[in-house]
């Protein structure tokens, strides 16, 4: 991830859930808010109610690996926050990369790139 830093901080994480916009998919949770500089910065979480670590820490690498796909096609300056939702089954790549494109864009930090689409 070359043009993106990691959000750290409990209270950079709680800013962005008040002050950020957000929408819901099935699987992940997308919050947003512009950041006024020429990095992204990138939060994963993800609910203890999701399961147990393994089944967590396999959410937060598949939805690592998706953002790391659509990296380049992300707009600069924005503080994104995934959040994975508990559901019955484990959603596969293919699952979570098709909800984030569709969250990204619905977000409006999606440029449009052909060969994305």
């Amino acid at each position: 991830m070359d043009k993106t830093v990691p959000l750290k901080k409990n209270y950079e994480f709680i800013s962005l859930y008040k002050k950020g916009r957000f929408f819901v998919g099935k699987y992940i949770v997308l919050y947003v808010k512009r950041n006024n500089t020429k990095t992204n910065r990138l939060g994963i979480t993800v609910y203890k109610k999701v399961g147990k670590a393994v089944k967590r820490n396999r959410m937060k690498r598949l939805i690592k690996e998706c953002y790391r796909h659509y990296e380049e096609s992300v707009k600069n300056g924005c503080d994104l926050v995934f959040v994975a939702r508990n559901s019955e089954i484990m959603p596969g790549y293919a699952e979570i990369e098709r909800e984030m494109k569709f969250l990204l864009k619905k977000m409006d930090v999606f440029m449009q790139d052909k060969k994305n689409d």
